[in-house]
């Protein structure tokens, strides 16, 4: 790491580590909060992205099933967050796989490990957002979150649930430690940096909720706690923190799909922040990135609401059954199933299913995508062209 880059930013220091050829340098970030300095277009920015925010709020708290919004947007995250770490898995790639059918007919899959990191993440932030029920988040439920998101996956290697005990770079991909372009705290300093985060987590501060959210996103990853997964760690906490701290009724805003399309952007102004100090190109990097999100947020809920209603008014006209709706309502939740599952899912025989299964495909409502037998696959294409990044496959 070059600490000449580093070496006048009021946002931390750069230190020396170790002595002789073992040595190098290191940037300890300073405590948060930073001086800001007021900025008019800060402050608009601001404003935009608390607008778009409370409209987001409002929808979740008058839409008549909000939580049949969470597991698709959980997924449609865990898919975004994790394919900027590098993962090749879509968002119908996680539910086949979740449903036991991937590869999906005809369709190439990606590698099964790739599925099952997405599919961790989606774990663990399920996992998180129950356990704010009992525990704020802090330096505990981080560790519990980074468990259950590498165990079993590549990153394995990196003692689940602990914090490191050794030193990690930022890098290009084969660079040492000297050539590394960032070199987060030392161990015993990233402790202490770990414990001034987690204070600031839990006081009062003077400035706005989405100001601190920002400030935190690159405190912890400045930090790089963990040996693996700091990416994915880093922004769902910012999941949680909307709902912690009351931003959100509900998980329905998700940062990760504006970080990946701007990844190159994301990545570089966080490093300036170390660099330079430069927190007010992250801070407006960071809020446009709540605006764009949550009308982008609202115009998906708004469009499965519209699908939920639209299916219950057609299957309503034709009389159809109790049993129809609870599995039309579950398509929300596994857009892909097969007949088995469906079955599992409604609690009755495999006959039942399949005709409530036949009544959907007729309706429209499904589609098959391939033809075996017992464990013929079924996808709500509808259902999956408003969740997903791409067009679904089988139209």
């Amino acid at each position: 790491m070059n600490p000449d880059r580093f070496r006048y930013s009021t946002s931390g220091q750069v230190i020396r580590v170790g002595q002789g050829e073992a040595a190098y340098w290191a940037f300890v970030p300073a405590p948060l909060p930073p001086d800001l300095p007021a900025d008019w277009e800060l402050t608009r920015a601001l404003s935009a992205a608390d607008r778009g925010l409370s409209e987001l709020s409002g929808l979740g708290r008058t839409m008549p099933n909000p939580h049949l919004l969470i597991g698709p947007f959980v997924r449609r995250e865990a898919v975004l967050s994790s394919r900027i770490e590098g993962t090749q898995a879509g968002i119908a790639d996680l539910y086949a796989y979740e449903a036991g059918q991937l590869p999906l007919p005809g369709i190439e899959a990606p590698p099964a490990a790739d599925v099952q990191e997405v599919l961790n993440y989606v774990n663990a932030l399920e996992y998180g957002l129950k356990r704010l029920e009992t525990l704020p988040v802090s330096l505990r439920l981080m560790r519990e979150l980074h468990e259950r998101l590498l165990t079993g996956v590549r990153g394995h290697y990196a003692t689940p649930g602990e914090f490191r005990r050794s030193q990690n770079w930022i890098g290009p991909p084969g660079c040492t430690l000297n050539e590394a372009t960032y070199v987060p705290p030392p161990v015993p300093q990233m402790h202490e940096a770990l414990a001034a985060l987690e204070t600031y987590l839990n006081d009062d501060d003077r400035y706005p909720p989405l100001l601190r959210l920002a400030l935190v996103h690159y405190q912890f990853e400045a930090i790089h706690p963990f040996l693996d997964g700091n990416g994915r760690i880093g922004r769902l906490l910012i999941s949680l923190l909307l709902v912690q701290w009351g931003l959100l009724p509900l998980p329905l805003l998700y940062l990760s799909a504006y970080f990946y399309r701007q990844r190159q952007d994301y990545y570089d102004l966080l490093l300036a922040v170390s660099e330079r100090a430069a927190w007010r190109d992250w801070l407006l990097f960071f809020l446009r990135g709540v605006a764009e999100q949550a009308g982008d947020a609202a115009a998906r809920a708004k469009r499965l609401q519209d699908l939920q209603q639209t299916w219950h008014d057609r299957l309503a006209r034709a009389r159809s059954s109790a049993l129809l709706m609870r599995l039309v309502d579950a398509l929300f939740h596994t857009p892909i199933l097969t007949i088995p599952r469906a079955a599992r899912l409604l609690d009755v025989t495999y006959p039942s299913a399949q005709r409530n299964m036949e009544k959907l495909v007729e309706a429209g409502i499904l589609r098959l995508l391939g033809d075996a037998g017992h464990s013929k696959t079924y996808v709500a294409p509808e259902i999956m062209d408003a969740i997903g990044d791409q067009p679904m496959l089988g139209r």
